[in-house]
């Protein structure tokens, strides 16, 4: 196949559009990280590993989501995960963590 494969710097960024024979000279001199193929085989994308001196890239963090889709009379719509309680209780925190997270509040503000 005669098309272009996107290759993609390691935080996500378009480096360039090659065509196979220049893929298969960027993976020869070990710049390329992953390959993505489709399922039937043929190259999606590449990825190229991160450069010296490159900053790492950002990253999600990993652990609970705190925010849900919830399916509402007029459509669906993000709703927070509820902390304690239940949906109907809308109680998004347990009564013992309020007077912590109001203090931390009270802290920040400025005088």
């Amino acid at each position: 196949m005669n098309s272009s494969i996107p290759v993609y710097n390691a935080d996500g960024s378009l480096y360039a559009c090659v065509s196979e024979s220049r893929l298969t000279r960027l993976q020869s001199a070990g710049l390329v990280a992953r390959v993505v193929r489709h399922r039937k085989g043929h190259i999606n994308r590449a990825i190229l590993f991160i450069k010296p001196g490159e900053p790492k890239p950002a990253t999600s963090v990993m652990g609970t989501r705190y925010s849900f889709k919830e399916r509402l009379e007029h459509g669906p719509a993000w709703e927070l995960r509820h902390l304690g309680g239940s949906h109907e209780g809308k109680t998004y925190a347990p009564p013992e963590t309020r007077a912590p997270f109001l203090q931390v509040v009270s802290d920040c503000l400025i005088p």
